[in-house]
C-alpha cells in the first residue's frame, strides 16, 4: 500500500491552485481583447454586418456592399449629417453661397484635411473618381444631371431634396451608412433640446412665446423664410411663433422675396438676419436705411439679431440647428438647456 505525503499533498493543491488563477488570468485578458475590440466598434458606430444592403431613395434602389469609410458628400446638408455620425468624408462641396468661401466654420476640426471636389453646380468627376470612394451622397434636386456618371463612380444615393426635410434626410443617409441607431439617438435628443429651450422661453415671456421673423439679405431681393423652410423647422421645433408672411406649411413655398418697402411684412418681436452674399451685392442698405425698416417694433426694441448664414441656411443639419439653438437662447437671455 503507497502512502502519499501530506507533502506532496500539499504541493498537488498549490499546483491545481495555480493552474485555476492562470486560467482565469488567461481568460480576464482574453475578455479584455473582446471588450476593447467591442468599444473600438462602438466608438466606430460601425455594424458591418449589416451589409451588404440596398438603399431605396430618390433615384431608385442602390447596393451598398459593405460599410462606407470613403464618403464624398456634395451638399451642405450632406456634410452636417456625415460629420454628425463620427465620420469625416475623403471630399465634399463647401457651400454655394458661402460669402467667405471655404467649408463651414461651424465643422471647424471635424472637416480638416477634406478634399473640395466643387463647385456644387458642376462637381469635379475625375477629381471624386480619383478619390476613390465607396459611397456618394447627394439629392435630386442638386445632381441628377451627373447621376449616372456618379454612380459609376461607386454607389450613389441621393435624397429627393436639401432643406425642409431634413430630418428625413438624415436617416436616408444614416441607412447608407449603417449607423440608423446614432443618427435616431442625436435627433431625439436635439428635440428634446429645443422643446426644452422653448419651455425657459416661455417661462421668461410670462407664458406667451414671441414672434420671430427671419431675414436673409442675397443678390436680388430680400427673403423672409417660412414656417417650411430649414430655419423655419428648427424655429418650430422650439416654439417661437412666426408672422403670418412667414407662416406657410407649404415645403413647395420656403421664402417669399420683398423688396425694401415691403419689409413690415418682417414685423415681429425677434428679427433673426443673415447675409448670403458681399453686403454691397445685396439690398441690406436700402432696407436698413428705409423708414418702414426703421419702423419695426424689434428695430425699435434692439431685438434685430445678426447670425451665421452658413448654420441658419446652408447647415441643414442637426449640428447646424444646435448653432441655431444657442443663438435663439442668446437673443431671448435664457441659458441653452445641456445636451
Amino acid at each position: 500500500m503507497t502512502t502519499s505525503s501530506p507533502l506532496h499533498g500539499i504541493s498537488r493543491l498549490i499546483a491545481a491552485l495555480l493552474a485555476v488563477v492562470l486560467g482565469t488570468a488567461a481568460l480576464a485578458a482574453c475578455g479584455g481583447e473582446k471588450s476593447s475590440a467591442t468599444d473600438d466598434k462602438a466608438k466606430a458606430g460601425a455594424d458591418s454586418a449589416a451589409f451588404p444592403r440596398t438603399i431605396k431613395h430618390a433615384m431608385g434602389s442602390t447596393p451598398i456592399p459593405t460599410q462606407p469609410k470613403r464618403v464624398i458628400v456634395l451638399d451642405t446638408g450632406e456634410l452636417d449629417d456625415v460629420t454628425l455620425l463620427g465620420i469625416k468624408p475623403v471630399g465634399a462641396v463647401s457651400p454655394h453661397m458661402k460669402t467667405e468661401g471655404g467649408f463651414p466654420n461651424y465643422l471647424k476640426g471635424k472637416i480638416d484635411g477634406v478634399k473640395d471636389v466643387g463647385p456644387m453646380e458642376e462637381p469635379n468627376l475625375e477629381l471624386i473618381a480619383s478619390l476613390k470612394p465607396d459611397l456618394i451622397l447627394s439629392s435630386k434636386v442638386r445632381h441628377e444631371k451627373v447621376y449616372d456618371k456618379l454612380k459609376g463612380i461607386a454607389p450613389t444615393v441621393f435624397t429627393e431634396t436639401t432643406g425642409a426635410p431634413w430630418k428625413e434626410n438624415l436617416k436616408v443617409h444614416a441607412e447608407a451608412l449603417g449607423l440608423e441607431k446614432q443618427a435616431a439617438g442625436a435627433l431625439k435628443s436635439y428635440e428634446a433640446r429645443a422643446n426644452a429651450l422653448g419651455e425657459a422661453i416661455k417661462k421668461k415671456y410670462a407664458g406667451k412665446m414671441p414672434s420671430a421673423s427671419v431675414v436673409r439679405f442675397v443678390a436680388g431681393p430680400t427673403r423672409l423664410y417660412q414656417k417650411s423652410a430649414y430655419s423655419g423647422i428648427v424655429l418650430n421645433d422650439i416654439g417661437l411663433v412666426r408672422p403670418a408672411s412667414q407662416n406657410s406649411a407649404d415645403p413647395k413655398t420656403t421664402m417669399l422675396d420683398v423688396s425694401p418697402e415691403q419689409i413690415d411684412k418682417a414685423e415681429a418681436d425677434l428679427i433673426f438676419v443673415t447675409v448670403a452674399d458681399s453686403p454691397e451685392k445685396t439690398q441690406q442698405k436700402d432696407v436698413t436705411s428705409n423708414p418702414v425698416w426703421k419702423d419695426l417694433k424689434a428695430v425699435k426694441d434692439n431685438k434685430v439679431f445678426t447670425v451665421p448664414d452658413e448654420t441658419w441656411m446652408s447647415g441643414i443639419g442637426v449640428q447646424a440647428a444646435g448653432n441655431m439653438l444657442a443663438d435663439v437662447a442668446k437673443a431671448t437671455g435664457v441659458e441653452l438647456p445641456k445636451s
